[in-house]
């Protein structure tokens, strides 16, 4: 499958104290742009959301299949799912399309009584749990400034000026990309959501 179909810089950064997803905001077609506007980091419950390169249409119906799996559990059970079982979810969906795989890669963050988490997940449903990842067009300029000044001790704030960072430099570089980035941190405290245009 063409890399080329995963258009976009998203990133994700496991913190010690939660999680952050990053993504900006640009979808082209070839060489064309579609739209400025385009938000890839969806929320799926107050501790867990996930983030895509891809189709945008296959990434809004991925995160509306999920959440609907994920509520009719917490629903059904009165508790809230881990982030593993989410990732697991999500997997079984991506292979049982394995024949007509959604164009999109994925990455699932969250926190749970077990910690932090985040994991990576390809189009036919492969996870891999990891401290980091950058997925998209973009990810190969990503992934070597998160490499160079990732630590496994990072907080919050320090990883979302990282993964900040990270995306800034793929789009500088990576024509796919642009147009702003989002930022979702995940901690007990919840998610929050935030904006940054480019500076």
């Amino acid at each position: 499958m063409a890399r080329g179909y995963f258009g976009a810089t998203t990133i994700g950064i496991k913190c010690n104290n939660g999680v952050v997803l990053a993504s900006e905001r640009r979808m082209s077609y070839g060489g064309y742009i579609l739209s400025k506007r385009i938000k890839k980091v969806f929320k799926i419950t107050d501790k867990l959301a996930v983030a895509f390169a891809g189709l945008f249409a296959d990434m809004q119906a991925l995160a509306r299949f999920l959440k609907a799996e994920v509520k009719f559990y917490e629903l059904t059970t009165s508790k809230p799912m881990n982030v593993k079982s989410v990732a697991k979810i999500l997997s079984i969906i991506l292979y049982s399309q394995k024949y007509m795989p959604y164009l999109s890669e994925t990455l699932v963050g969250g926190i749970d009584n077990e910690g932090s988490h985040l994991f990576i997940l390809d189009p036919l449903g492969s996870v891999i749990e990891d401290d980091y990842a950058a997925i998209g067009t973009g990810a190969p300029i990503a992934i070597g400034i998160i490499e160079s000044l990732y630590k496994k001790e990072i907080d919050l704030d320090n990883g979302k000026k990282l993964a900040y960072r990270a995306v800034k430099a793929a789009i500088e570089r990576d024509a796919a990309s642009g147009d702003g980035i989002d930022l979702v941190s995940i901690s007990e405290k919840g998610i929050f959501e935030e904006f940054k245009p480019l500076a």
